[in-house]
C-alpha cells in the first residue's frame, strides 16, 4: 500500500503532495567508562512550495497548493522566531 500521494502540476509530473519526518535515535554505550550518550536527529522533507501562476493548477490541486504554501510560510515564521528568540512563535 502506498502512503505517499503525488499529483502532476505544470511544473512537475510527479509532484509530491506529502511531508516526511524521520527521527533517528542513536544510543552509544561506553563499556570501558560505563557511560552512555544519546543522540537524536530529525530529517524532514516537506511538500514543495510552488508558484501558483506557474503550476497551472486548478480546482482541488489549486486549493491544496495554497494550503501547502501557507503551512510552509507559517513554519518559516516559527523557525525565524525560534532563531531570533522571539517572544511569540
Amino acid at each position: 500500500r502506498r502512503n505517499r500521494h503525488t499529483s502532476s502540476t505544470g511544473m512537475n509530473e510527479h509532484s509530491s503532495r506529502s511531508h516526511l519526518i524521520l527521527t533517528v535515535h542513536v544510543l552509544r554505550k561506553d563499556l570501558v567508562r560505563d557511560g552512555t550518550m544519546f543522540g537524536k536527529m530529525n530529517l524532514i522533507d516537506l511538500a514543495g512550495s510552488e508558484r501558483l501562476s506557474r503550476t497551472c493548477a486548478e480546482g482541488e490541486r489549486l486549493t491544496e497548493a495554497k494550503h501547502i504554501n501557507k503551512s510552509l510560510s507559517a513554519l518559516g515564521n516559527c523557525v525565524s522566531a525560534l532563531v531570533t528568540k522571539g517572544k511569540h512563535v
